[in-house]
């Protein structure tokens, strides 16, 4: 199997499995995790938070102010939804878990709206205390 056909198959995968995620979605948390990876001395496992916090910042670097506003299109609006995209990899066999690994590692590790628009006096206008 080729490379791209290696990627076509895993894309076909991730689509069937997307669910309310844009498939590109996916594709940024896996970006993100190697991003972080490529920033530790050695790879290793990632936690929960780790992982979420990587994406946090990956964001941020990749599309700025934009950040949140990407990655909500893509359907990712808590750090709870990473961790969902984290699971359906690990279902797809695409990343592996520990057996200490659940889907609550991910819930409230932090707040999109002090994550991306905290200290941006233009963010103001998202502050809705109902949504975070």
């Amino acid at each position: 199997m080729s490379q791209l056909e290696f990627a076509d198959d895993v894309l076909a995968r991730i689509r069937d499995r997307a669910g309310r995620f844009d498939e590109r979605a996916f594709l940024f948390v896996l970006a993100a995790l190697e991003y972080y990876q490529a920033r530790l001395p050695e790879r290793r496992h990632v936690s929960g938070e780790e992982l979420a916090r990587a994406c946090r910042d990956f964001a941020l670097e990749q599309y700025g102010l934009l950040a949140r506003t990407v990655l909500e299109y893509w359907g990712i609006a808590a750090t709870s939804d990473i961790g969902e995209i984290v699971f359906t990899l690990i279902e797809l066999g695409l990343l592996k878990a520990q057996e200490t690994d659940r889907l609550e590692d991910f819930i409230g590790i932090y707040a999109f709206a002090d994550a991306f628009d905290a200290g941006y006096p233009w963010g103001a206008w998202r502050e809705d205390p109902r949504r975070v």
